[in-house]
């Protein structure tokens, strides 16, 4: 019943995956006191180096992007190092893996960079969100500094010199985090984007950020090791407004023509529904996406594979099952019993 889930692809005529089986970003807080990624961190992706391609845990590409503890940066040449030990380890057991690449706006906090003498945190507006961080319910959100069009510019700058790092730590692309309500999925909202300048109001103009990130980071490395995620659907740290459809009816097309190695629906769950989506965030995605399209969301193999069978996707994401099942390919492919996840897991390497 998995049988396509096993079959070869390849990646934008360049990278072929041994298998349809995508390892999903999956945030673990293991990096050490410096960001830097550990031994750990290198043994816990080379034993999941069967998956057809492992998209790394979101990498943080300066230090205002952080909003949880111990997540990984790649913009210190020892956090270079470390993730270059990551990627060896993955391809010497004939893996492939691609970062993601990630600042997470108004979801950051002043604690983690307190030593660059920076408090502001970055966002398209000066909207907030309420709660508190987690792992450390200490520290509440504070309310984000709107940036500068120059302040804009240099994040884009920073994006494009994170995926050369990803390239020089040994990555075989890098997938930019567009999603899941961090910075870039904040210029794509209303609710976080309440600009009058010329990245916000309009579907061109919200649009703007994601866009410019994207060429920027194509240009440097090439469209064939670039990837992107995005939520069309606004649910996390986000609330949803009717007038988003028009931003992606304009963005999705744009993206298109990109031709990347593959687009990513960031969704914790493909069960959910979207009114003014009509419906499921990957069933609008598809019908107006017609390349390389990864389908995530609580899927089992068994249903993943119907999806991709159904031309509802390309490439299945697995995520929390990867964490409890290490060997979660041979498992799918031997026909064996899952482990079943549980948080305790987040506390602990496998």
């Amino acid at each position: 019943m998995t049988a396509n889930l096993f079959q070869t692809y390849v990646l934008n005529k360049t990278l072929s995956l041994k298998n349809r089986i995508l390892m999903a970003p999956l945030t673990r807080c293991m990096a050490d006191d410096e960001l830097v990624p550990t031994q750990d961190m290198a043994d816990y992706y080379g034993r999941r180096a069967e998956a057809g391609l492992i998209i790394s845990e979101a990498v943080i590409i300066r230090p205002d992007g952080q909003g949880y503890p111990n997540t990984p940066g790649i913009f210190t040449p020892a956090q270079i190092d470390g993730w270059r030990t990551v990627t060896d380890a993955v391809h010497q057991h004939g893996g492939k893996i691609f970062a993601q690449l990630w600042h997470t706006g108004r979801v950051a906090h002043p604690h983690f960079y307190q030593a660059t003498g920076n408090q502001d945190v970055m966002a398209p507006s000066a909207v907030g969100i309420e709660g508190s961080v987690p792992r450390m319910r200490e520290l509440t959100y504070q309310i984000p500094k709107a940036v500068s069009v120059e302040e804009i510019a240099q994040l884009v700058s920073d994006y494009s010199q994170a995926a050369a790092n990803a390239i020089d730590a040994g990555f075989d692309g890098v997938e930019i985090h567009g999603a899941n309500g961090y910075l870039i999925d904040q210029f794509l909202h209303h609710d976080s984007n309440r600009r009058s300048d010329e990245y916000g109001q309009t579907p061109e103009n919200m649009s703007r950020f994601a866009l410019e990130v994207l060429d920027a980071i194509v240009a440097r490395i090439g469209n064939d090791r670039t990837a992107l995620r995005v939520s069309p659907g606004a649910y996390f740290n986000m609330a949803g407004d009717s007038r988003d459809r028009a931003v992606f009816d304009y963005l999705i097309p744009e993206i298109e023509q990109r031709d990347l190695a593959f687009l990513h629906i960031g969704i914790f769950d493909d069960a959910m529904e979207f009114d003014y989506l009509g419906g499921r965030a990957s069933s609008y995605v598809r019908s107006i996406y017609n390349k390389t399209l990864v389908g995530v969301g609580s899927f089992t193999a068994e249903a993943g594979s119907k999806a991709i069978t159904d031309d509802k996707f390309d490439l299945l994401a697995i995520g929390r099952p990867f964490i409890a099942n290490p060997d979660y390919v041979e498992r799918v492919r031997d026909g064996q019993e899952l482990v079943e996840y549980s948080d305790e897991m987040l506390t602990s390497i496998v």
